[in-house]
């Protein structure tokens, strides 16, 4: 196979013995060489050799977002996106909007409501309101963190809701003063809607779920961890899918996909396991929830909620319900990528794999918004990695300090801290409930901030450099899955992975410089993939 050198550029490969290159060689999709370009070219250049010539642009290991979700990405393409809505009325009449091209009977499904965002203060539609707009079809709206939801009276009559239903373990139904639902839902009490929500075909879903890739490398991205299954038809067809658009197909993305815990015996049925498949496609980690969110107060805290004093958030199981589950999963062998957003959730899980046998890959411990700096410890351990959300706290500021209190305030999003206290972390956007762009994501490490607010950032101590958020995009997602190995530094015999940036990100006096850079080539195998 020709040989391809990427020359002429200023390259951090984020490798120790050599910092810096201007060029890189690439053949069958490894690196097989980096330095200069007066050695590179005379070394190996030749008639046949192609020759890329980066321009003087900066280009780091190809960026991997360490935790989202493809099929919700995907369901943006299909369904009604309400992300960025910033008012009622604004969600209102693209309800509305989008209820007009319906037929009686239909299903309106949408995703990505923030009343956070709501810049007149303006609390979330009732279900009268969600009537009024549309009244002759079921409407089934996730909000952006995916543990809340919001329905009208015809999801309720199309769904068999009565008040004496009984509410699935760890959801409820709002009530109002009346004891008549308001149209809110939260956590599994959504299963009451969504069991009688038609599937989507096979040819939505793949057609989605390809523009969602596609978006991804445009972004940037080289490499995702990607947790789909509950929502893509369950393990087997997810699995199809992902084959077709990259084994048969070539799509280019790598994906890592990790398994809902139903779906473990399956698993074990096909013969699969964590690392299973090839360095485009492979079986992940198995995906479980110890808690909820901080928005609705579900996340489990060890102290009170201080906008709350009587409530501590909600477990997902009692501990010896868990105990059991993560049990049977290392009896398979396998790690756990466990949802964890509270401080006692944390506390829980450690305790559990504390009692039980580590396995050969890492378990995650997902998401981590409070953690007590008495079980950071127990986190730096290199069998368990974090994988964090940076752009957390730009969505969750100020509103999650009320949460808290001020006295807390200390123990959210403390990536800093992790990450001098030895702690493995990797980076990721958790899309759709963030935005896909990683260059979003390190701007908010190293800011803590909106993109459009000039303050010094919330918890400004926990703030990181330009090459520690960088490397949570890298290493950081290559260490997730065990991958050190193949990539996460731009090193000979690893995978030909980069990324091409418009502007060099560590020569920025501005931080606020990284809104206006571009990707200018996402290279996946030592190929250019279209943007």
């Amino acid at each position: 196979m020709t040989k391809t050198i990427y020359t002429n550029g200023m390259i951090y490969t984020l490798d120790a013995s050599h910092p810096k290159v201007e060029t890189v060689v690439v053949e069958n999709g490894r690196i097989v060489d980096v330095g200069s370009h007066k050695e590179m070219i005379l070394q190996w250049g030749r008639a046949e050799t192609n020759i890329i010539d980066l321009q003087g642009k900066m280009a780091t290991p190809g960026l991997i977002d360490s935790h989202l979700h493809l099929s919700g990405v995907a369901f943006n393409f299909l369904d009604l996106d309400l992300c960025g809505v910033t008012s009622k009325r604004e969600m209102l009449d693209k309800v509305r909007e989008k209820a007009m091209t319906l037929s009686p009977g239909k299903w309106l499904i949408g995703m990505g409501w923030d009343e956070n965002l709501f810049e007149d203060q303006s609390t979330i539609p009732t279900i009268a309101e969600l009537d009024y707009v549309a009244p002759h079809c079921a409407v089934f709206l996730k909000r952006i963190c995916h543990h809340a939801f919001l329905v009208n009276s015809k999801a309720l009559e199309m769904s068999g809701y009565h008040s004496a239903i009984k509410v699935p373990m760890g959801g409820s139904v709002v009530l109002d003063p009346n004891k008549k639902p308001t149209g809110l839902l939260l956590e599994s009490a959504s299963n009451l809607i969504t069991a009688s929500i038609p599937e989507k075909t096979y040819d939505e879903l793949i057609y989605g779920l390809e523009q969602a890739m596609k978006h991804a490398v445009k972004n940037g991205l080289t490499s995702v961890h990607t947790n789909d299954p509950l929502y893509l038809g369950g393990l087997n067809q997810t699995y199809k899918m992902y084959d077709q658009l990259i084994n048969q197909e070539s799509k280019g993305l790598r994906c890592n996909l990790l398994i809902d815990y139903p779906f473990l015996n399956q698993l074990k049925e096909r013969g699969m396991y964590t690392g299973y498949g090839n360095e485009r496609l492979q079986i992940g980690a198995i995906k479980m929830f110890a808690d909820g969110a901080l928005g609705r107060r579900t996340a489990l805290l060890s102290e009170p909620y201080y906008d709350a004093p009587g409530e501590f958030g909600e477990a997902m199981h009692d501990q010896a319900t868990l105990y059991e589950m993560v049990k049977e999963v290392r009896n398979h062998m396998m790690p756990i990528a466990m949802h964890t957003i509270g401080d006692q959730a944390l506390e829980n899980i450690l305790e559990i794999l504390e009692q039980l046998p580590k396995v050969k890959h890492r378990d995650r411990l997902i998401h981590l918004s409070v953690i007590r700096k008495d079980l950071i410890q127990r986190l730096a351990d290199p069998s368990r990695i974090a994988d964090i959300q940076p752009r957390f706290v730009v969505s969750d500021y100020p509103w999650v300090k009320e949460r808290l209190g001020e006295k807390r305030e200390a123990n959210l999003y403390a990536w800093k801290t992790l990450l001098s206290s030895g702690v493995l972390c990797a980076g990721g956007s958790d899309a759709p409930v963030e935005p896909v762009n990683p260059l979003l994501g390190i701007h908010a490490s190293i800011t803590r901030r909106e993109p459009s607010q000039s303050n010094g950032g919330w918890n400004e101590n926990e703030k990181i450099s330009m090459m520690d958020a960088i490397k949570l995009f890298t290493i950081g997602g290559a260490y997730a899955t065990n991958e050190e190995h193949l990539k996460g530094t731009i090193t000979r015999g690893k995978l030909a992975d980069m990324t091409v940036y418009s502007n060099d990100l560590f020569s920025m006096e501005n931080p606020d410089d990284l809104l206006q850079t571009k990707v200018e080539m996402t290279i996946i195998d030592g190929e250019v993939n279209a943007l």
